[in-house]
């Protein structure tokens, strides 16, 4: 059988296991229809939608081409997370990509992707997230100047380590954080679209006149313009990392996919008219942050609220982020690709802490040296190698395994048009503007490739190792977890 055989049983206890003679550990399945939408909306509107407009439009040029990456982005989000919501009702575990790769192609590619992922990945993506509400959360305390970068990164770093605690402490009370700020951030999104609609109906249309003027259309320069949208809408695939927690996850993916998405794109496209019924395409391209320039022309003495609501947006958005990125670093270990504590939960929460401290250890690391424009595009690079190869996945087993049991089909169109974007955006950049980074992080990718063969292949552990994942069980109260036998 080409798809890998999943262990339906448990492995005999090792002797770091104090669980021995007891049934061993289950993450709780907490997340339902509307945690499931809010995990899906809440990650992706973070800081994206009141950071990139400004950046789409650099690359795109005009009102009208910058409206259409918008489209576009949403459009294709929804067919990745359509072709993800079938993988997930024939691989019913959690782990998103990683699982998916793991069971289609095998070990080694599947650890290339949670090395990368674990180590660069998730933790890039969760500290520009981060960035983003330390800059917006303490811009209040210096008006008219800008913030200072220690401040900033402190307050990211306290950010990371009070979702951490979060996270750490409970499923129900993350999910819970999700809901409310999810709520939160549509009721500002919702604030700016009536805004716009306002200005429009006074007649502030200038932006829409000749709205393809300037229009630059060069295959590299969509590319990127590409990834600055595509970023505002990441997380399309998070309800993918947390199958295994999923009630009835056969209903509630494939739904939650349908209900968010497409809210999510809509909303973008009516706050990125209400941007440009507010501002000018070249007030719009020197504004630092958009969200904020339009609130003090459209709200005047309230123009704060924006800011406190982008805060609110960015904190939500990290959590949505932290609580999936967490699992992959969880599922890797489980499955033997990354050390065996991390694959272990806590014994009176059931969360999976160990991979939750290891993910935002490696996020305040990020944050000492951020910068968020390369992070976006880097992460973009990489996020979107790793889309294909999942998608090109999902295309095999429908060709060659129809027979497997399936909840849901998604059209084989849908994956191969998602494919299709997946290799002109991996390549397009780096033909029309090739970048040395590009080649660090292929190289850091495949840098695995030394760790693998000793350490997964071979299985040459050091016997130290086992003492000191024994010494950090006593001390973090965890211990290991059942494999879902699904």
């Amino acid at each position: 059988s080409v798809m890998r055989k999943r262990k339906t049983t448990d492995p005999p206890p090792s002797p770091t296991d104090p669980s021995e003679g007891r049934e061993k550990l289950r993450l709780k399945q907490e997340v339902g229809l509307i945690s499931g939408v809010s995990l899906i909306a809440g990650t992706m509107i973070g800081s994206g939608i009141f950071m990139s407009p400004e950046w789409v439009l650099h690359h795109m040029g005009s009102p009208a081409s910058s409206l259409l990456i918008w489209a576009a982005c949403g459009v294709l989000a929804t067919f990745g997370a359509l072709s993800y919501a079938e993988l997930g009702t024939v691989i019913k575990e959690s782990g998103g990509e990683y699982i998916y790769i793991l069971r289609i192609f095998g070990s080694f590619p599947a650890f290339l992707f949670a090395y990368t992922s674990v180590i660069l990945v998730r933790p890039a993506g969760l500290a520009a997230v981060c960035l983003s509400f330390a800059e917006y959360a303490v811009a209040p305390f210096y008006p008219g100047c800008s913030s200072p970068q220690a401040v900033v990164k402190c307050a990211a770093a306290a950010c990371i380590l009070v979702l951490a605690i979060i996270n750490c402490l409970n499923v129900r009370l993350a999910t819970s954080i999700m809901n409310v700020f999810t709520a939160a951030k549509l009721l500002a999104l919702l604030v700016i679209v009536a805004g716009g609609m306002v200005l429009l109906a006074k007649g502030q249309t200038q932006s829409f006149q000749n709205a393809f003027q300037n229009t630059t259309a060069g295959i590299g320069t969509v590319g990127v313009a590409f990834y600055q949208g595509l970023w505002s809408y990441d997380g399309w695939n998070n309800l993918n990392y947390v199958t295994e927690e999923l009630k009835k996850p056969e209903v509630t993916l494939p739904r939650a996919v349908m209900i968010a998405i497409p809210l999510v794109t809509c909303l973008y496209l009516l706050v990125n008219v209400s941007y440009f019924a507010a501002m000018t395409p070249s007030e719009l391209l020197t504004s630092g942050a958009v969200a904020v320039t339009w609130g003090d022309k459209v709200l005047g003495s309230w123009a704060w609220l924006i800011s406190l609501s982008v805060a609110l947006s960015t904190f939500g958005s990290s959590n949505g982020t932290f609580f999936s990125g967490g699992r992959v670093c969880y599922i890797a270990a489980r499955e033997g690709h990354m050390p065996e504590i991390l694959s272990m939960a806590h014994v009176r929460c059931l969360t999976p802490s160990p991979a939750l401290l290891f993910t935002s250890a490696m996020s305040l690391v990020m944050v000492m040296s951020g910068n968020f424009t390369s992070i976006v595009n880097f992460f973009s690079f990489i996020a979107w190698f790793f889309y294909g190869m999942t998608i090109s996945g999902l295309l095999y087993l429908k060709i060659k395994k129809p027979e497997l049991p399936r909840s849901y089909k998604v059209p084989i169109i849908i994956p191969i048009i998602v494919l299709m974007a997946a290799v002109y955006l991996v390549l397009a950049p780096i033909i029309d503007q090739p970048q040395i980074e590009y080649l660090y992080i292929v190289l850091f990718m495949f840098s695995g490739v030394i760790l693998y063969f000793p350490l997964v292949r071979f299985k040459c552990h050091p016997r130290f190792l086992q003492r000191v994942t024994l010494h950090l069980q006593l001390f973090l109260e965890v211990a290991p977890t059942a494999r879902d036998a699904n």
